[in-house]
Order: C-alpha cells, then sequence, then structure tokens
C-alpha cells in the first residue's frame, strides 16, 4: 500500500494567493482547481478535502475527471494519488451529524464515477477523517455506520427487490476511519485509543493515526504542543511494535512555528524533529507564499525519506514542563483574549467556507475565555509584534532549558519567532504580564526583524489608538514578510 508522505490541506494560513483565484478569497470550485494544482504541480500524493459548509464540493471526483482527464488518466485516483475526506464529529457538532452521514453515502456513488472513467474497481475515496477523537468508540461508529448501512443496505429489500439490484452494487465493501486526536489527554492516551479500535475493528493491515499541532498549542502553549506530540508519537510506535501491524502516524503542521514551522525552508528540520511521522501536512502557507520550485524541492525531499523510529523522550520530565508551561500560558490568555478577539476581525479572510470548530480547553473551567482558530489567533499577535511562542515560558528553569535545547528543533523554533518581536507590544499589558514576557526572553539572542518591527509598530500605534482603517492592510505587510499569515 502506497501511504502518502505529503498531504495538501485547506488551512487558510497563507498570505499570496495561487495564480489560479481571480480574488482574495479561495471559494467554490478554487478548490477543485487547487487539488488539481497540489498533484500536477507540486506533486503532492494526497488532498485532504473537508467536508463541512456550504462552501464545500461534493462532486470532487466528478469534476476533477472532467475537467482534468489527460492528467487522471495517467494518475489514477486512489493509487496513485489521493482525496481523503474530513467529516464533522457529531459528538462535538451536534448540528453537523447528518453531513457525516452523507459524506460516507458519498463515498459508493464516487466509485461509481470513477468505475466509469477508469474501468476498474480502484476507489477513489476509501479513507475518512475524523475530528477531535477522543474515545474509540466514535472512530468505531463511523467504520460501523459504513460497513453496515451504506454497504449493509445493498441486500435490503423493497417490493421485493435488492437494493443493489434496484441502484447497483455498493463499492468499495470498507474503509478506513482516521482518528483526528487534538486534546492533551486524548493525545496522551492515543495509543489506547487506536489499541481498542484496531481490536474492535479487526484492523489487520495498517491504521493511519493523526495527531494535532496547532489545537494543542492554542490550548497549551507552543512548548507544550511539541512535547505532547513527541510523548504521543514515541507511545504510538511502540503499539505498533506490540500489535504487529504498521500504524501511519500523520502530523496536522502549519507555517507558523507555534503551528509546526513547517515550511519549504524548515522541510528537513521538521521530518528530523518527528522521524516516525509518515504524513506531513502542507497547509496553503507552504504551498503558495513561497516560489513553486521551492515548494517542490520540499516536497520531492519528503517524498524521499522513509520514516524511522521517533526520538527519545522522557516522558515524566516532559510532562512536568508541559504542566508548568500549561497553566502559565492559560493565566496569560485570560489577559491576552480581549485584545486578541479585538484584532482577529481584521484578520483578512482567505477562504469562503465556514471553518470547522475547536477544542478550547481552558474555556470550560468556567473563566469564560473565548478565542478565534490558531490561524486568526497567531495573526493577530504576530501583527501586534508578541509572538505566542514567547507565552508560557515564564517559570522554566535552568534544568527545564537544558532538557529542551536536548530536545531538536524547539529552540531552533523559537528563534524563527522571536525575530518578530517588537518590544513595542509591551505597551499593550499589564506590568505583571510584561515582566513575565521579559523574562522567557532572556536565554535567546534576539536578532530582531526590522523590516516587520516597522511595519508592527504602526499597527500597535494604532491598534492602541482605535485607528482601524488600515489596520487589515499592515497586517497582509507584515504577514508577506514573515510568508504566513498565522
Amino acid at each position: 500500500m502506497n501511504i502518502p508522505r505529503s498531504m495538501s490541506t485547506q488551512h487558510p494560513d497563507n498570505v499570496s494567493q495561487p495564480f489560479f483565484v481571480d480574488n482574495s478569497i479561495i471559494a467554490g470550485d478554487d478548490e477543485i482547481k487547487e487539488a488539481f494544482y497540489a498533484f500536477s504541480h507540486l506533486k503532492i500524493t494526497e488532498q485532504l478535502w473537508d467536508c463541512e459548509g456550504k462552501e464545500v464540493d461534493n462532486f470532487v471526483i466528478e469534476k476533477l475527471l472532467t475537467k482534468y482527464p489527460d492528467f487522471f488518466s495517467k494518475k489514477t485516483l486512489g493509487k496513485d494519488v489521493f482525496i481523503t475526506l474530513r467529516t464533522p464529529n457529531p459528538r462535538i457538532e451536534k448540528d453537523k451529524g447528518k453531513l457525516l452521514l452523507e459524506t460516507l453515502e458519498s463515498i459508493p456513488r464516487n466509485f461509481d464515477i470513477s468505475r466509469e472513467f477508469y474501468k476498474n474497481g480502484k476507489a477513489p475515496i476509501f479513507e475518512v477523517t475524523v475530528p477531535m477523537v477522543s474515545s474509540a468508540q466514535e472512530i468505531l461508529m463511523v467504520k460501523n455506520y459504513y460497513d453496515q448501512h451504506v454497504i449493509g443496505k445493498a441486500h435490503t429489500k423493497l417490493s421485493g427487490m435488492k437494493i443493489k439490484d434496484w441502484v447497483g452494487d455498493f463499492m468499495p465493501k470498507e474503509i478506513n476511519v482516521i482518528p483526528l486526536i487534538e486534546d492533551k489527554n486524548s493525545m496522551l492516551k492515543a495509543d489506547k485509543i487506536v489499541r481498542e479500535y484496531v481490536q474492535k475493528a479487526k484492523i489487520k493491515n495498517y491504521q493511519r493515526v493523526w495527531l494535532a499541532r496547532s489545537d494543542p498549542a492554542l490550548n497549551y502553549g507552543n512548548i507544550s504542543a511539541v512535547l505532547i506530540n513527541r510523548i504521543a508519537f514515541q507511545k504510538l510506535y511502540n503499539l505498533q511494535k506490540e500489535l504487529g501491524i504498521d500504524i501511519y502516524p500523520i502530523i496536522g503542521c502549519g507555517g507558523v512555528p507555534f503551528r509546526g514551522n513547517f515550511t519549504p525552508n524548515t522541510a528537513q528540520r521538521i521530518v528530523n524533529v518527528y522521524p516516525s511521522v509518515q504524513t506531513f501536512t502542507m497547509q496553503s502557507a507552504f504551498k503558495y507564499d513561497y516560489p513553486e520550485d521551492k515548494v517542490r524541492k520540499a516536497v520531492r525531499l519528503i517524498e524521499k525519506t522513509k520514516r524511522t523510529h521517533p526520538n527519545y523522550v522522557d516522558e515524566k520530565k516532559s510532562l512536568e514542563i508541559i504542566e508548568k508551561v500549561s497553566k502559565n500560558y492559560q493565566s496569560q490568555i485570560k489577559e491576552l483574549a480581549p485584545i486578541v478577539n479585538k484584532m482577529s476581525t481584521h484578520i483578512p479572510q482567505r477562504r469562503k467556507r465556514k471553518l470547522h470548530v475547536g477544542l478550547f480547553g481552558y474555556s470550560r473551567d468556567g473563566s469564560g475565555v473565548k478565542l478565534p482558530r490558531a490561524i486568526k489567533f497567531c495573526a493577530s499577535l504576530y501583527s501586534l509584534g508578541l509572538p505566542p511562542e514567547i507565552l508560557g515560558m515564564n517559570d522554566l528553569n535552568k534544568e527545564d532549558w537544558r532538557f529542551l535545547r536536548e530536545n531538536s528543533g524547539l529552540i531552533e523554533d523559537m528563534k524563527d519567532a522571536i525575530q518578530y518581536f517588537n518590544k513595542d507590544c509591551l505597551t499593550l499589558l499589564s506590568d505583571q504580564l510584561k515582566e513575565q514576557i521579559i523574562k522567557s526572553l532572556k536565554p535567546f539572542e534576539i536578532e530582531i526583524n526590522e523590516a516587520h518591527k516597522k511595519i508592527t509598530s504602526i499597527i500597535i500605534e494604532d491598534f492602541k489608538n482605535n485607528n482601524l482603517i488600515s489596520l487589515s492592510e499592515n497586517i497582509e505587510r507584515a504577514a508577506s514578510i514573515r510568508r504566513f499569515l498565522g
């Protein structure tokens, strides 16, 4: 089985728009063009198709095969290149529950379209991703619904006739369900969730598991997110040896250091940090904020490398640091939330589609903290010269820093972020938070990006004076220097 190393996603973290988009927002058929562009030009092997919101096109397979028959006659969907569906999770999004069922019902229809084009029995779609998974039951429900109700109804009789004899057979006979695990507690027990699912679903060949990078950072801080992921990947690797089947992890990383620092410039470094990961997500900034040849080169690099065992991480020490960073981070976020929420309304929109909901661990404790999704959160703070990577680090001691320096990638990521710090942002903060930020920066030699500082100083001054007319324009100017929106 050819398990993709590269996955194109629809996360709107880009500043620049691709050449095939006529305006500042990707919408409708633009996403069909985007999937083709990812496959044909960038040589990415998998496209995530987000099945939420009124802008979603459920005829993606038919449109790709109709619009680009020459390409897809040479590259077979489901064999050479892949479309993977992202469904809602009814536990979190009750009003989207039926959309999950509609998505599953669409898989046999897409199979029929593909069979007519290729004259073979290869399924163009055979994997779906379920977000915000916290138990094996949530994965099993999706698989069992497909097995028992989508495929199972083939033999149900209506007026004496089997449904399959009326409308044709239902294929593929089975699908793979990929859990996307996003909160700390669930990620730290990812091995238990996957073990239970694999055993109950009787999975024999392989299992893909997706671990989030953005939402853990948004919930618990950047350093916490890195360590949570590394513990989880270590546990999944050990589970693979225990179960005797291949487990292929996916990491959902963006271009901003806070969301993974995965760019064409850092691809090799991130592969070295997460060597056991099979699939890396290539979000919009990765694809559109760098020259096309540089993107292709990074994709080739990812595709030619092979996953190995994870870098060892001391779980006990990691958990101590996660606890320390999370506590301070969440305390600081309470003060920053009003600033972020006000600023986020001026972040330029990049996709017409409705963004799916996220999990905010710290909004469940009665504190009432509400934040935008991770991309707008990062864009807001970066535009004010306060990279969110700095948050939560103020109580780390020398021993903690020694440990973190031994964990490849973390310090480099911090340096990539801190160049965009602007001390003018301190004028927006309380004395206590100001002191904490200054303390957090002490372990680093800071080389400020002066061009970015110049623009963010204007943004900070305009923000303080409620002069909001040019805010969005300057946010874009600063983002162009960084090569990511948020």
